[in-house]
């Protein structure tokens, strides 16, 4: 044969050319945070030239202008489709930072106001013989008067709503259980002044007892079960399947592998869940207004007799109007949130202390 054989792949050399929009060059790792500082400058300099007073305006069109420059820049040096992601995780960070910006402001404020009475004295004194306006006084009594009651709700509504919990992922089947799920919902969504005005109904005008900080727990109890139950009943259904056939095939009774494999297993979300609670019925007044009556007196007794509390307190405070008021007010918002705070360290502490060890 007078011709050789030619192999009929392309060469190397033969093959096409890449398109160019995937090998182009990608933006510089800084580029994000470049993109971010000019947008904010745009941002300031579009609302001082059109005088727009609201620095809300200006943090807005930043962030159209953020995610805009974005687009532009990654779709002329990379390509659509990778602009079209750049857009996406801008405007989750954009969203982020929609979120943060409130938080950090109403910290900011908080401790700002707050500190300016906040020291021992206000913590370790009562309001006893000073009035609204005067400066001095102190939170000891609310502050008291709102662990003692936040310690009896929870110490009514954490066994029944994990009990429930349990009942519903382990036992329920049939109607009863989806019986217990709707009015577990139907819970959810009560107003806080519905509990209280049920609490009154029974406990005060219909048994004859008077106002008292138990009376008061027990409104705060029924806000926080179906909180409660809803947390624990999806900790509970995280916890693989294989853990509870494994002890059941060990010929561990139910109740016992419930108790030794399924609540440990799940114990960080549990108590997640119940400081989750706590914080929401931290912050209630309807109830103690309505139960407790309030006091500027200490009253270490939760059974018999006015307390206070601290969302009370603030209330009371910021309602006379003085500026020694608004001091208090806000010291002990600040107070009330350190509160919640120190729940949720203790309860992740307790989490991690109790959670199961595992072995490598």
């Amino acid at each position: 044969m007078s011709h050789a054989l030619q192999d009929p792949r392309p060469s190397r050399a033969a093959k096409s050319p890449a398109p160019s929009s995937l090998i182009r060059g990608g933006l510089p790792r800084w580029a994000p945070a470049g993109i971010a500082v000019l947008a904010v400058a745009l941002g300031c300099g579009i609302g001082v030239v059109f005088d727009l007073h609201s620095r809300i305006q200006w943090g807005l069109i930043a962030a159209l202008l953020f995610v805009g420059i974005t687009y532009t820049a990654s779709a002329v040096i990379e390509n659509r489709r990778q602009a079209k992601d750049r857009v996406a995780t801008s405007v989750v960070w954009v969203c982020f930072a929609l979120a943060v910006v409130p938080l950090v402001s109403l910290l900011s404020t908080t401790i700002s106001r707050g500190m300016k009475v906040l020291d021992g004295d206000f913590l370790g004194h009562s309001m006893n013989g000073v009035t609204s306006f005067e400066e001095g006084g102190g939170v000891y009594h609310a502050l008291l008067g709102t662990i003692e009651q936040v310690a009896l709700a929870t110490a009514i509504a954490a066994p029944i709503g994990l009990l429930t919990a349990v009942y519903l992922v382990e036992y329920g089947r049939g109607s009863l259980a989806k019986a217990v799920t709707f009015f577990v919902d139907v819970m959810t969504g009560i107003p806080s002044i519905v509990a209280g005005l049920f609490i009154l109904t029974t406990w005060n005008l219909m048994l004859g007892f008077g106002p008292s900080g138990f009376a008061g727990a027990m409104a705060l109890s029924i806000l926080m079960t179906p909180v409660v139950v809803r947390s624990t009943e999806e900790m509970l259904k995280l916890v693989p399947n294989e853990l509870r056939e494994a002890a059941l095939a060990l010929g561990v009774p139910k109740w016992r592998m419930i108790l030794k494999v399924v609540l440990p297993t799940a114990i960080g979300g549990i108590s997640t869940g119940v400081m989750l609670a706590v914080a929401r019925i931290a912050g209630e007044t309807a109830p103690i207004m309505l139960l407790v009556f309030g006091s500027q007196l200490i009253n270490n007794n939760p059974f018999e007799g006015a307390q206070s509390s601290l969302p009370l307190y603030i209330w009371e405070q910021y309602k006379v109007g003085s500026e020694a008021s608004y001091d208090r007010a806000w010291a002990a918002a600040l107070v009330l949130i350190a509160f919640v705070m120190i729940l949720n360290l203790v309860a992740r502490g307790i989490a991690r202390w109790k959670a199961p060890k595992t072995g490598r």
